[in-house]
C-alpha cells in the first residue's frame, strides 16, 4: 500500500500522522474532526497551513459505496445491496438476498451490517486502497469502530470481519439520512429492495 500522510486540522490533536492509526485515534468518535490524506507531505502540510483544495475534488478517483439493507416478514429474508460509484460514475452494483435464520430477528439491519461487508470485500479484491462507505444506518460505522457494544451473532460478526479486513483497506464511513432523495441512496435502496422479490 503507498506511503500515506494523514492531515488532522480538528481532533482530539492536530498535526500530521504517517499511519491512520495514529490519525485516527484524534478523529473517531470527535465531534466535527477535519482531517484528510495525502500521497505526499508537502501536500499535507499545505493543507495544514491553509490551502484547502477544492471540495468538489476532494473524492476524484475514489471508490464510494452507498449501502442498503431490506427485509420482507413475508419471505422471511432480507438482503444487501451496494452502488459503487467513481468520479460520479455508477462503476458496480452489487446485491444479494439472504435466508439464514439466525439473523432474522434484526431484520433490515441484517442487510445493512452485510451490504457493508460487500462494499469492503469488492474495495479489496478490486486492489483499492480505500473506500468510502456512505451508510444510513448507524450501526454500520458504531459497531465497527467498536462505538456500540456487539451483542448479537450479526454484530460479532460483523466487528470481527471488519477488524480482519481494516489493515487491507482503509475505510471511511459517511452518514446520509435515509429517505432524503440521494440519488445512489435511493438506488441502493431500490436495489436492495429487488434482491428479495428476484428471490422469491
Amino acid at each position: 500500500m503507498a506511503k500515506k500522510y494523514y492531515a488532522v486540522k480538528a481532533g482530539r490533536k492536530t498535526g500530521i500522522f504517517e499511519t491512520w492509526d495514529e490519525a485516527k485515534e484524534q478523529v473517531h468518535g470527535f465531534k466535527n474532526a477535519i482531517y484528510k490524506s495525502f500521497k505526499t507531505m508537502e501536500e499535507a502540510e499545505n493543507y495544514m497551513e491553509g490551502a484547502e483544495p477544492e471540495a468538489s475534488h476532494e473524492l476524484d478517483g475514489k471508490l464510494l459505496a452507498y449501502v442498503d439493507g431490506s427485509f420482507s416478514n413475508i419471505l422471511k429474508k432480507y438482503s444487501a445491496a451496494a452502488i459503487f460509484v467513481k468520479d460520479g460514475e455508477v462503476v458496480h452494483k452489487a446485491s444479494v438476498a439472504y435466508d439464514d435464520k439466525d439473523h432474522l430477528a434484526i431484520r433490515n439491519v441484517a442487510g445493512e451490517i452485510k451490504a457493508s461487508m460487500l462494499a469492503i470485500n469488492y474495495a479489496i479484491d478490486e486492489g483499492y486502497d480505500e473506500v468510502h462507505i456512505y451508510y444510513d444506518y448507524e450501526g454500520i460505522r458504531s459497531w465497527a469502530m467498536g462505538y456500540w457494544k456487539t451483542n448479537k451473532d450479526a454484530t460479532k460478526a460483523y466487528k470481527k470481519f471488519f477488524d480482519e479486513k481494516k489493515d487491507k483497506v482503509e475505510v471511511h464511513f459517511h452518514k446520509v439520512e435515509a429517505h432524503t432523495g440521494d440519488k445512489y441512496n435511493e438506488m441502493a435502496d431500490k436495489l436492495a429492495k429487488e434482491a428479495l422479490v428476484k428471490s422469491s
